[in-house]
C-alpha cells in the first residue's frame, strides 16, 4: 500500500519497481503493457457517470476500483472527499501520482488488486468501480470485496459499458465471460441494500481516450443499509 496522506506533501510517493503489488504479477504485467503503449491511456477527465451519481452525495471516504491515470480520484478529492484509489498498473500508477501532485491534492494510491488489497470491511461511504475489469471467479471475490468495503448508510456505484457484456470472444483474447458485469453485482444483492438506480442510459463520455467510442453506460447505484 502506498499512502501518501502520511507523506508530508500531497501524493509525494510514485510507486517505483520496489513497491510490493498485492496480487497476480501476470495481471499487472498485462496491464502495465497496454498502459505503456500509449502516453495516456485514458481522456485525464472524470468520468460522467460519477460526476453525475455523486452530485447528491455528501463527501466521506470513497474507493476508487481501478483508478488508471487517476482523475476520477483526483476529480474526487477536489470534491472533498478522503480518496483511496486502488490500481494494478504500476505504470498507470505512476501518472496519478504525478498528476495528483500537479492538481495539489492527496490521494491514497493503493498497488494492488482488489481482492488482494485487504480493506477494512464496511469503511468507505463511496465505492466506485467505473467501467472496472474485475476477473470472474466462482466465488464472486470481487462483487464481495466491493459489497464488503461500503459502510452502512454508504453507496456502491459501479457503471459498465452496455451490451459488451454480450459481445462474442474477441481474436485478441477479451473474453466477456471472464468479468463481472453489473447484473452480476445486483445479483448479489440481499435485505441490507436497496437499489437507488438500475438503468441504461447515454454515456456521458470524456472527449478522447480510449473508449471513447461507447455510447451508452449501464449505471448501478445501491445503497446499504446496514
Amino acid at each position: 500500500m502506498i499512502d501518501n496522506a502520511a507523506a508530508g506533501s500531497p501524493t509525494s510517493h510514485a510507486p517505483s519497481p520496489t513497491d510490493a503489488f498485492l496480487g497476480d504479477p501476470a495481471v499487472q504485467e498485462q496491464w502495465d503493457r497496454r498502459y505503456a503503449e500509449r502516453e495516456q491511456l485514458w481522456s485525464g477527465q472524470p468520468n460522467g457517470a460519477l460526476v453525475a451519481e455523486v452530485a447528491g452525495l455528501t463527501p466521506g471516504r470513497v474507493l476508487d476500483v481501478g483508478c488508471g491515470e487517476g482523475a476520477d480520484a483526483i476529480w474526487l478529492a477536489n470534491h472533498g472527499w478522503d480518496v483511496t484509489a486502488v490500481e494494478v498498473s504500476a505504470v498507470a500508477l505512476e501518472r496519478a501520482t504525478r498528476h495528483g501532485r500537479d492538481a495539489g491534492v492527496t490521494v491514497r494510491w493503493v498497488h494492488a488488486e482488489l481482492t488482494e488489497a485487504a480493506f477494512a470491511p464496511a469503511s468507505f461511504d463511496l465505492v466506485s468501480a467505473q467501467y472496472p475489469a474485475l476477473l470472474r471467479t466462482s466465488d464472486a471475490a470481487a462483487e464481495r470485496a466491493l459489497l464488503a468495503a461500503v459502510a452502512p448508510g454508504g453507496v456502491l456505484l459501479f457503471v459498465h459499458h452496455a451490451g459488451v457484456d454480450t459481445h462474442p470472444q474477441h481474436d485478441g483474447g477479451f473474453d466477456p465471460a471472464d468479468f463481472v458485469w453489473p447484473a452480476m453485482m445486483a445479483a448479489l444483492f440481499d435485505d441490507d441494500w436497496v437499489v437507488e438506480v438500475d438503468e441504461q442510459r447515454p454515456r456521458v463520455a470524456p472527449v478522447g481516450g480510449a473508449g471513447a467510442h461507447h455510447v451508452d453506460d449501464v449505471v448501478l447505484r445501491a445503497r446499504r443499509l446496514r
